[in-house]
């Protein structure tokens, strides 16, 4: 039986890309766990296999060896389809490009995923609305992206991706594409987030940025080079 406080177990995962007749080594032998509720920040240079095994957390790709067990579920082995249901019923995504629709407001962007999710309109606008509000987005919600900063789109952004009240949340440089002030905004909503009880994986090359995350993963050469707890410090 899994380890029901693991939200996340990966067991000698391994990702090989076929270059012609050369096999590429993406991923080597990653075995870890996430457990419910921890803030985990992953690190490494370019080309570490950090951003392959984000797209093997949110289900976006599969290993080519081992096992991921995602709340003691096997995803490792599941079809595409299968792996699109879990990531839109278990996964929350933010994206450094943010990947909103242009055309659509900040309410319609936010209540995208319940569209596919099948729940009715009403319930939908209550659901993103209550998303936008907590990303301090009340006042902006029928503006379209272009009407908005580049903080206030990744509000958005955020926003869309806890609006399905998701298990984790995986985001991929979420600051990359902003300024200092507005990426300390943005990583305490993060904080904001993992307080309320979510689980949150954030890929990132920022020290700092990593360092609100409660343990550094950092990942060389398809392995994992370094684990390790950060001592945070509780004002009383």
């Amino acid at each position: 039986m899994p380890d029901t406080s693991n939200i996340i177990e990966l067991q000698h995962i391994k990702k090989i890309y076929l270059m012609g007749t050369q096999k590429v080594y993406a991923l080597r032998d990653i075995t870890t766990q996430i457990q419910k509720n921890e803030y985990v920040a992953l690190m490494g240079p370019s080309g570490s296999g950090k951003s392959t095994l984000m797209n093997i957390l949110g289900c976006l790709d599969t290993p080519t060896e081992g096992t991921y067990l995602l709340e003691g579920e096997n995803v490792s082995t599941l079809s595409g389809d299968e792996l699109a249901h879990i990531r839109n019923k278990k996964i929350g995504f933010v994206f450094q490009t943010f990947n909103l629709l242009p055309r659509m407001t900040a309410l319609d962007n936010v209540a995208l995923p319940l569209i596919y999710a099948g729940i009715k309109k009403s319930k939908r606008i209550k659901m993103a609305e209550k998303a936008l509000e907590t990303v301090g987005l009340k006042d902006r919600m029928m503006h379209k992206p272009n009407e908005l900063s580049g903080g206030q789109r990744q509000r958005v952004a955020i926003a869309r991706a806890i609006v399905n009240n998701p298990s984790i949340i995986l985001a991929d440089e979420p600051t990359g594409n902003l300024d200092t002030k507005t990426s300390i905004e943005i990583m305490n909503i993060f904080n904001q987030i993992h307080q309320a009880g979510n689980t949150v994986i954030l890929v990132t090359h920022e020290p700092d940025i990593a360092e609100n995350a409660n343990r550094i993963i950092k990942l060389r050469d398809g392995l994992i080079e370094s684990d390790t707890m950060m001592e945070k410090l509780i004002i009383k």
